[in-house]
Parts: C-alpha cells; structure tokens; sequence
C-alpha cells in the first residue's frame, strides 16, 4: 500500500468526519475495511483527504440509512470505482433488504399486538405475564 505526502492542504479526518457528520474513528475505520482509499498525507503523516472522499462517505451512509451492510456497500463502490453505476447490484441488494424489513415488520406487528393486549389487561389483579414461566411481580415473601 502506497501513500503519497502532499503539500496541498486537504481535509483532515476530523474535518472531513464532521462535514458528513461521522465521527473521525469511523472515518479511520471505512479506510481499513477499504471502503474509502488510502488517502495523501501531508509531510506530518496527517491523513489529507480530498473532496471526493465527502461525497464517498455520503454515499456510503446513505446506503447504511436504507440498512444494507457494508460487505454489501463495499460491492457497490467496487462498481462505481470502475465508473458504471451500480443500479443493477443496487436494485438486487435493497429488493433483499426489502424482504428482510417486511418481515421485520410483520414480526414487530405480531408483537405490537400482544403488548396493546398487555396493556388493555393491566392493572388487575390477574394481569398477564410478560413471557411464559415469569411474572411483572416480585415472588411472594418479598
């Protein structure tokens, strides 16, 4: 792995963090996992980004937003990288994501159900467990 120094001041890890919004470690954390290049350094060692690496890393958190994983973003930079634009991966890795929120949905609305029944039968004297084998009171004796 190669870096160059520069002389040209570019964006620091901590300024390019914040105009994504980032904090600096994750910055320095895309870079080992090889989802941003290794940038320039300046003749200190500082990393010195430039402009192109805010546009990657909004990219890459607008991509974190609709939930893929970063294995799956890493797929897609390899794509952009070569200059195509990765629709095709795209349309395939969120129709997936798609898949897994609807079912996460469904599995949240089951749940959503028993906790408005829960609700509807507290307080009363019977109220029902929150989970099979355990109860909202303390054993007796306490």
């Amino acid at each position: 792995m190669t870096t160059t120094t520069t002389s040209v001041p570019g964006l620091r890890v901590a300024e390019l963090a914040h105009a994504v919004g980032v904090a600096p470690d994750t910055v320095r954390y895309y870079e080992r996992a090889g989802l941003l290049p290794p940038p320039a350094r300046t003749p200190a060692g500082y990393r010195s980004y430039g402009g192109e690496a805010v546009e990657r890393l909004r990219f890459i958190r607008g991509c974190q937003r609709l939930g893929l994983q970063l294995r799956d973003i890493a797929e897609l930079l390899a794509v952009r990288d070569t200059g195509t634009c990765p629709c095709e991966p795209a349309e395939q890795l969120l129709r997936r994501r798609l898949s897994e929120l609807d079912a996460e949905m469904a599995r949240l609305a089951v749940l959503r159900g028993e906790m408005v029944a829960m609700v509807e039968a507290l307080p009363s004297a019977d109220c029902p467990p929150p989970s099979p084998a355990t109860t909202w009171c303390p054993p007796e004796g306490r």
